[in-house]
């Protein structure tokens, strides 16, 4: 699965509840396109999820899919349980997939919001 993660930090029921009613109306117009949205209570919830290390991990993973989590540390030139870890906590995001066996990037392009008021 491919495609565009929105990321939104902070803001209340008021917004979720409008972004859950914009994408109703593109459904009710036929818009049936899927939006993957991540939702973090507060900056400090997504920094603790999208390291720096993270992001690079992503990045190289984006472009070459490795065929495992050892091959990915040996790529990054990190250590095997380190890379576990964050494998691990990105799978659980929803932003890394290991179904098929690789280790994949599950989107092309992650956009961030951040809600200031609420």
């Amino acid at each position: 699965m491919t495609g565009e993660v929105k990321i939104t930090v902070g803001g209340d029921l008021a917004h979720d509840m409008a972004g859950f009613s914009a994408a109703w109306a593109r459904a009710e117009a036929g818009d049936l396109t899927e939006v993957r949205v991540l939702s973090f209570e507060s900056w400090e919830a997504l920094s603790s999820v999208l390291t720096a290390e993270r992001v690079r991990l992503l990045r190289r993973l984006h472009g070459h899919p490795a065929a495992s989590i050892n091959a990915l540390a040996l790529s990054l030139k990190r250590q095997d349980r380190r890379v576990h870890d964050d494998v691990r906590i990105l799978e659980r995001a929803g932003l890394l997939d290991r179904s098929g066996g690789d280790v994949r990037a599950t989107a092309d392009v992650l956009t961030a919001e951040v809600v200031l008021s609420g």
